[in-house]
């Protein structure tokens, strides 16, 4: 993984906690939630505050979100809201923490200038023990504080406050206004500048879950179901339960819950190109997998190994050039229906609200396209890179850090047409700058723009 690291693409974007001042927040954070404190001067830092150098400090990648269900976290700086979250065990938990940084930012700029901010994602259960107590976490809601505990004598100020403003002969009660001038000193004057936090409650019905060997929960669609990575669960209640091996039970289900729709005849993105990358990825993974080294080779070398060992590769290659040729008006309509290797390959996302978890289940579904993967679903691209052979690994790494990671949010774009950045914005392309970018983002792309040809 060190090459991933090394490329920016593992354990890239977070915050960097180096000055005393921080440390010493954080410590006093750290101690307040788990006990334990780090001798570490200087780590980075999650959007949960997760530090993968304090885990490897402490032994325990694991130390703010232990049973995996409610996670605890760590806010610095409102800066973490551009950070990655590390060790997912909910595809929901990073947006949440966003949106909650987003939706309290000044309030948290302030409190953050002279202390950490530590709190809880509370789910209405405390372990995950079977399948079923997933459907429980209807809601998730935060909650947070300062390790000094201003929020909570903020909120004890303006109960006094309210009480000296209503009570009877209250401002004679020398002791409620000794109270009020002690609390004060704690937090400020909170009539001129109110320290509160708005505590949203988050839904929480259709979700990824690392859990039990990686699970899909679609319940809040018209026809509910649970994909699993591995064996299906028991004991859920839900009448559909698949596993990735069930093609066309999952085509049904993407279908009539609407959720995807053909690369080819999407709005906003350039299909024909994007299917051509696709069959580049394929040629690639293959060839690499096979031991070939694919480095520095021109867009028509790499065409021309692809032609000369076109019996090695997979079937999805045909059925995606087939709908090309079809896009490019020089072939019939393919019928690529569900059982073809290549169907999964030709979809993406509609857009709705389940967009990502669907682009994250297709990302699954087509092992073969690792950019795809690695935009959609790092975690299962870091479980697969490590089983890759060292051709494909230095293939990927130097793709991806090349010519993905400097323009993350415009090959999202190019790539999926609706697709959110890391801070949540819906970026915009014109059209002749989204073709063109669809045009560099491939792998013959990539490697024509390097070689000048």
């Amino acid at each position: 993984m060190k090459r991933l690291i090394q490329h920016g693409l593992m354990f890239g974007n977070l915050f960097h906690v180096a000055s005393p001042a921080l440390v010493e927040r954080y410590n006093r954070a750290l101690k307040h939630l788990t006990g334990k404190t780090t001798a570490l001067t200087d780590f980075h830092v999650d959007i949960s505050g997760f530090s993968p150098e304090i885990g490897d400090d402490l032994g325990d990648d694991h130390y703010l979100n232990h049973a995996g269900v409610n996670r605890q976290f760590i806010l610095l700086s409102t800066e973490q809201k551009r950070c990655p979250l590390l060790h997912v065990k909910f595809s929901t938990s990073r947006d949440i923490l966003r949106r909650f940084i987003e939706v309290n930012e000044r309030q948290l700029f302030a409190l953050t200038a002279t202390d950490a901010v530590a709190g809880e994602l509370v789910n209405s259960v405390f372990e995950v023990s079977s399948p079923a107590k997933l459907f429980d976490i209807r809601q998730v809601r935060i909650e947070a504080d300062t390790t000094r505990g201003t929020l909570r004598h903020a909120d004890h100020l303006a109960e006094l406050v309210e009480q000296f403003k209503t009570g009877e002969d209250a401002w004679f009660d020398d002791d409620l206004i000794e109270k009020m001038i002690a609390t004060a000193e704690q937090t400020g004057d909170v009539t001129r500048n109110p320290v509160h936090l708005e505590h949203e409650v988050f839904e929480q019905g259709n979700f990824w879950t690392a859990h039990f060997g990686g699970l899909y929960v679609f319940q809040d669609v018209g026809h509910p179901a649970v994909i699993a990575s591995g064996a299906k669960p028991e004991g859920v209640p839900l009448k559909h339960v698949f596993d990735l091996s069930e093609r066309n039970a999952i085509a049904r289900f993407l279908e009539v819950n609407r959720l995807a729709e053909p690369v080819i005849r999407a709005r906003g993105v350039d299909g024909a190109a994007i299917l051509r990358q696709k069959m580049g990825f394929l040629a690639v993974s293959v060839l690499t997998e096979k031991g070939r080294d694919l480095t520095g080779l021109s867009r028509s070398d790499l065409r021309r190994m692809a032609a000369r060992h076109a019996d090695e590769l997979p079937a999805e290659f045909e059925g995606l050039a087939a709908l090309v040729r079809w896009a490019d008006g020089g072939g019939s309509w393919p019928r690529i229906t569900s059982d073809h290797p290549a169907y999964f390959y030709s979809l993406r996302a509609s857009d709705t609200p389940c967009r990502d978890l669907v682009n994250m289940l297709l990302a699954e579904l087509c092992p073969h396209d690792f950019r795809q993967m690695f935009i959609c679903h790092k975690e299962e691209f870091y479980r697969q890179y490590r089983g890759w052979p060292e051709t494909k690994k230095a293939y990927a790494a130097e793709f991806l850090a090349r010519e993905y990671a400097v323009d993350k949010a415009g090959a999202r774009q190019a790539l999926f047409g609706h697709e959110p950045d890391m801070e949540g914005r819906m970026p915009k392309l014109p059209r002749s700058q989204r073709q063109g970018l669809v045009e560099r983002v491939g792998p013959w792309g990539a490697v024509n723009r390097v070689r000048g040809r």
